[in-house]
Order: C-alpha cells, then sequence, then structure tokens
C-alpha cells in the first residue's frame, strides 16, 4: 500500500498548486508569462478569427465545440486512410481500412483512445505525432473548456465573476460563458503543454525512446524456434506517453500498452505514469474553488472524490490479490512481472477512476471482482474523470442530488440561489437515462448476434467482456477486456456511436441547464435555503452517485463478474 499512499500523496501536493495556477489560467488572471503567452497565442487566435475577450452564450460556445470537433476529425478521418502515401513513415505501413480509421478517429476525437488497432504495427509516425498526439492535446483542453464554461454559466456569467455584479441584474439574459477559442488555446498553451514537455523529459531521461529512425533488426533468443529477425519497433514515444497519461487519453504508442518495458520500462517509468493518470483531474477539482471564488466548493467536489478514490483503489487492490478467483497460478496472469499484482490493481482502479483508460497489465486478465471495481469506476465516471468531463458528470449528479434533498426536506431545490426546476431536471434525467439505453442496449445486441460480432468467450467472462467494451467507450475510458475480438465492422462502428454518444451529450447538457440556471432570478442564501457545501450533502451526493449507477446495473454486473467470480472460487 506504500506505493498507493505515495500516488495519492503526489497527486495532492502537486494538485493543489497547478489547480490554483490552473484556475488563474481559465479566468484570464495577469500572470507573469502574460508578454510571452500573448506572443505565442496571437497567431491561433488571427488563424481562428476570434477575439478571446468576446464572450459567447451557451449555444455559440456549443457551436464552436462541435465544429472544432468537425473539422479535427474529418482531416484526421483523412490522414489514417492515406498515411501510406504521406512522409514520416520508414516502416513503410499501409493505409488503415475506412470502419478502423473511423473508430481510431472518434475514439480520439472523444478523448477515450480505445483502440480496435496495433498502434506500433497499423499508424505511421506522421498519423501518431499529428493525428493520435494532436488530438491527446486537444481534446482535453475541449472538455475542460466545457467545464470551465458551466462553472461560469453557474457564478452568473462571466462578467458577474470577473466584476462582482449583482447576480440579479443577470435574471432573464444569456449568460455570457466565456470564449471557447480562446478557453482551449489557453488551457493547453500555458498548462498542458509545459506540463507534458517535463513529463517527456522525464521518461525519456528513464529510456523511454525518443527517435524519428525506424526501429532497428534483432535476433530473438528463440531464433532456433523458427524466427531468425525481429524488427523492433520505436518512434517518438515519450511524448506520446507524456500525454496520453496526463491528458487522461490513454492510447499507447504500443498495443500492450504500458505494459511494454519500451514504453515503461523502469520503477520510476511506472511511478511517474501512475501519478499522471489522476494529477491533472485532482488539479481540476482544486481549481473549482479559485475559479468560482466558493472556497467550500473544492471541499465538497475534492471531498466527495477523494472519499470514492480511496474506497475503490483501497478495494480492488485487495481483491486482486486476496479472493479465491485471484490465487496463484491465475494471480500472475496478465501481469508484468516487473510490477507485480499490486502495482498492475493500482493502476486499473486509477485508469479506470479517470477516462485514461491505459494499461501496466491486461484488463482482462484482472480477478472478476478487480473487474467489477473498474466497471464500476467507469459506469460512475465522476470519481475523478477525465479533464472536465469528470468535472461535468459529476456537475449533473450534484444537481440531481440538491434536487432530490430539496423534495425530501421540503425546501426549495436552489444552486447558488437559483430553483432548479421541472426543465432542468427532465433534461439531466434523459442524460442519466441514455447510459443504460446505450449500455444494455449495444450489449443484448451483441451477445444476441455472435454470428456478426465476433464474441471470442462464452460463459460469464464473455459478458463481461461484451458489457466492458461498451461502458468503456461510454465513459470515454478505453481499456478493454482484450480477449475480445473487436477489429471487425460490429465492434468498430458500434462503438464509434457509443463513443459520440458518452461524450457529446454529457458535455453539452450540463451547459444548458447551467445557462437555463442563470437566467433565473438569484435568491439570497438564508436559513431556509438547501447548503450544499456540507459532509452531509457530500455523502448524500455519492448515494445518489451510487443509485444511478451502480444499483441500475446490477443485474448485468452479477450475470458477467460475480457469477465468474463464483464459479472460479467453486473449483
Amino acid at each position: 500500500m506504500i506505493e498507493a499512499l505515495l500516488v495519492l500523496a503526489l497527486a495532492i501536493g502537486l494538485g493543489w498548486p497547478l489547480g490554483r495556477y490552473l484556475a488563474a489560467v481559465m479566468r484570464g488572471a495577469p500572470m507573469r508569462g502574460d508578454r510571452l503567452f500573448d506572443w505565442i497565442e496571437r497567431p491561433f487566435y488571427r488563424l481562428l478569427g476570434t477575439d478571446p475577450r468576446r464572450g459567447m452564450s451557451w449555444r455559440g460556445y456549443a457551436k464552436a465545440f462541435a465544429l472544432s470537433n468537425l473539422v479535427v476529425g474529418g482531416l484526421v478521418w483523412g490522414l489514417f486512410m492515406t498515411q501510406a502515401w504521406l512522409p514520416l513513415n520508414p516502416d513503410a505501413i499501409p493505409n488503415l481500412r475506412w470502419d478502423t480509421a473511423l473508430h481510431t478517429m472518434v475514439s480520439f476525437l472523444t478523448n477515450t483512445n480505445q483502440q480496435h488497432y496495433s498502434g506500433q504495427a497499423q499508424l505511421s509516425y506522421l498519423s501518431q505525432m499529428v493525428g493520435i498526439v494532436g488530438l491527446q492535446m486537444a481534446t482535453p483542453m475541449m472538455g475542460l473548456a466545457l467545464v470551465v464554461a458551466t462553472l461560469r454559466a453557474l457564478m452568473g456569467g462571466r462578467q458577474a465573476m470577473q466584476h462582482g455584479s449583482d447576480p440579479a441584474s443577470t435574471a432573464g439574459s444569456e449568460a455570457d460563458v466565456g470564449n471557447y477559442w480562446a478557453d482551449v488555446v489557453r488551457g493547453g498553451l500555458r498548462f498542458l503543454l509545459p506540463l507534458c514537455l517535463l513529463w517527456s523529459v522525464l521518461l525519456t531521461s528513464q529510456g523511454v525512446p525518443s527517435t524519428l529512425q525506424g526501429g532497428p533488426i534483432a535476433t530473438p533468443v528463440d531464433a532456433s524456434a523458427g524466427m531468425t529477425q525481429q524488427k523492433l519497433p520505436l518512434g517518438p514515444v515519450a511524448p506520446m506517453v507524456a500525454i496520453k497519461q496526463l491528458g487522461t487519453n490513454g492510447g499507447g504508442w504500443y498495443g500492450p500498452n504500458s505494459s511494454v518495458p519500451l514504453e515503461n520500462p523502469t520503477p520510476f517509468s511506472n511511478l511517474l505514469e501512475t501519478l499522471a493518470l489522476i494529477l491533472i483531474p485532482v488539479a481540476v477539482a482544486f481549481m473549482v474553488g479559485p475559479f468560482t471564488g466558493r472556497r467550500k466548493f473544492t471541499a465538497l467536489v475534492f471531498g466527495s472524490m477523494l472519499l470514492m478514490s480511496v474506497l475503490s483503489t483501497g478495494t480492488g487492490i485487495v481483491l486482486e490479490g486476496h479472493t479465491a478467483s485471484a490465487a496463484a497460478p491465475l494471480l500472475m496472469e496478465g501481469k508484468e512481472v516487473r510490477f507485480g499484482a499490486n502495482a498492475s490493481a493500482l493502476w486499473a482502479t486509477l485508469t479506470t477512476q479517470t477516462s485514461n483508460g491505459s494499461v501496466n497489465a491486461m484488463h482482462d486478465s484482472l480477478a472478476p471482482l478487480t473487474g467489477l471495481v473498474t466497471l464500476g469506476n467507469m459506469l460512475v465516471n465522476a470519481i475523478w474523470g477525465g479533464i472536465g468531463c469528470g468535472l461535468q458528470q459529476f456537475i449533473v449528479y450534484l444537481l440531481l442530488a440538491v434536487f432530490l434533498a430539496g423534495l425530501m426536506t421540503g425546501r426549495t431545490p436552489e444552486l447558488f440561489g437559483r430553483k432548479i426546476e421541472a426543465r432542468e431536471v427532465r433534461l439531466l434525467s434523459l442524460l442519466i437515462l441514455l447510459q443504460p439505453l446505450a449500455l444494455l442496449g449495444f450489449t443484448a445486441l451483441t451477445l444476441a448476434l455472435p454470428q456478426f460480432t465476433d464474441n471470442s468467450n462464452p460463459g460469464f467472462h464473455g459478458i463481461s467482456q461484451v458489457f466492458y467494451e461498451y461502458t468503456s467507450a461510454f465513459a470515454n475510458n478505453g481499456s478493454g477486456f482484450e480477449g475480445l475480438g473487436d477489429a471487425t465492422y460490429w465492434w468498430n462502428l458500434t462503438c464509434s456511436l457509443v463513443l459520440a454518444l458518452g461524450r457529446y451529450p454529457a458535455l453539452i447538457v450540463p451547459l444548458a441547464v447551467a445557462a437555463s440556471l442563470a437566467r433565473k432570478r438569484h435568491a439570497p442564501e438564508g436559513p431556509g435555503s438547501l447548503h450544499i457545501e456540507t459532509p452531509t450533502f457530500a455523502l448524500t451526493t455519492i448515494a445518489v452517485i451510487v443509485i444511478l449507477t451502480l444499483l441500475q446495473f446490477m443485474p448485468v454486473l452479477v450475470l458477467g463478474p460475480v457469477a465468474e467470480h463464483l464459479s472460479l472460487a467453486a473449483h
């Protein structure tokens, strides 16, 4: 448990100053580096044709978000299907099939990085560096921009936050939620890029490859068995590993991800990559208070996420090493022997508490109950969550908890002095219902049509594999039970749809709800108001999260990982 405690302590210790810095960046507050960064950012604003000082309504903000995704997605899809004819392809890798290219594009565009391809064998250096790493840099900042806009709307709009105007003066008017292009550019250049450069240097110092040369030819030790030569795939791996870990992306340069010694060569590199899983999500939680001016709001968000994280992590580590279905010789199956079962379980729980999805062991080989923990993390999707997306999902649960708590206590459901009424609850309810409809619907179709879906495992584990794949896609996580044969038309096309359903409504609907609240008349908080920034309400919110996520999926969880555990324990 020492490593788990060390990772958590480092994440909190580094996340607090990073969160304060991130709040200043997203507020547009004066900073020491303004002269340098303004000089770098100005060409981007000219290229985009925007004035960073000009605000947007929530509709304008959402349209800009959708437009950026359409344009970038189309360009990257074309790149994947033409990479064989483009430069930076020293290993002569062919073009991706159209459906694999579509799934890969949608996966990385939604900050998911679910991989139905093997990176070192099917993507050129250009596709990796421009398509993959480019999206891994941009999409986390898109998610952060949406949650920042939502927070501005909840506080009455950007003008109310910057100038301290009376919240009542914004009633009936459309809230200024900021400038989408400025939020993405500032967050990327002033926060994420410098952090990734630091992590790239640290990983390179540990032996992670960073080269544009083709991979060397080596003679393997088992040459006598028929394999006389083997090409070792190299490339600019360190920068991609840095952004895939820090950006809650997860898509590795190599197919087996960070279980490959080249991608994760030393104990220190494993510590760096494990820490990076939750560092920025923790910083985003710490950003809330300085950004909104409500310090106790940070305590609510961070305290709730931390409690869920500790429970999940501790449970996963204990279950992986101390259950009948994880006993030797199953304990080390699918694990990298350099790390062992505990470090693998720590990574597995943290990578699913965020929307990262990278692995240093095969999740398909986890003990069934550890797989249950990782599934639960993704179903909640707000323990830490992705950059921006996790906090956005937490706000959804928070709004529903406020409404339910108000009904139970006989108080008017209000958040920051504005009433939550039927219109907002309908939108939030539709968003909550979308998850079971997508996950259970596609899981049922896949299990009912094995001739199309190529499900490679029968029985209880087969159910877990299918449900895990769609859960990972909807949670924008990307990890998988890799015994599944997922490089088919069925999996590529259905997962592409689930990826989009899990990303865009979850980001845009809370923004629309917050903007609706911002138009309402503000009532000062008094003795009759529902106070949310308390330990009691934090526990209420966690209870709502458990009820809305874990309990409604209990039947499929029992048919999958629980039944598999019982069958293995019986033998």
